[in-house]
């Protein structure tokens, strides 16, 4: 019997961790077209990223650039160069995630 309790105690402690790991992520997408680059920064729950820094960098992972969302959690840019990119969203409290755009993604939609 105790270690059933034991057991239940655990999957309960763990369900609430999930929860708190959920809470702490941010979603990056991002898209070229016609030679922009778009991206939206949002939080689970769908709320934008409203002033989150974006990070552009480039293979060699050289900083191209850098922005900030507006209140949509939007951003968007011109291709700063033909190669893959490594998009960095950094939000409040330690949020942060990235997205990679491959360089034949970048090159197709120029």
């Amino acid at each position: 019997m105790k270690t059933k309790s034991c057991f239940l105690m655990c999957i309960f402690v763990s369900l609430l961790l999930c929860g708190a790991v959920l809470a702490h992520k941010v979603n990056l997408f991002a898209y070229v077209e016609a030679g922009k680059v778009y991206t939206e920064s949002y939080f689970p729950d769908g709320s934008p990223v409203k002033g989150g820094k974006v990070l552009v960098y480039d293979s060699r992972n050289e900083l191209l650039l850098e922005g900030v969302t507006d209140n949509g959690g939007l951003f968007s840019f011109d291709v700063p160069k033909v190669d893959d990119l490594t998009i960095v969203i950094e939000a409040t409290m330690g949020h942060r995630n990235s997205f990679k755009l491959k360089k034949s993604e970048v090159e197709t939609r120029k």
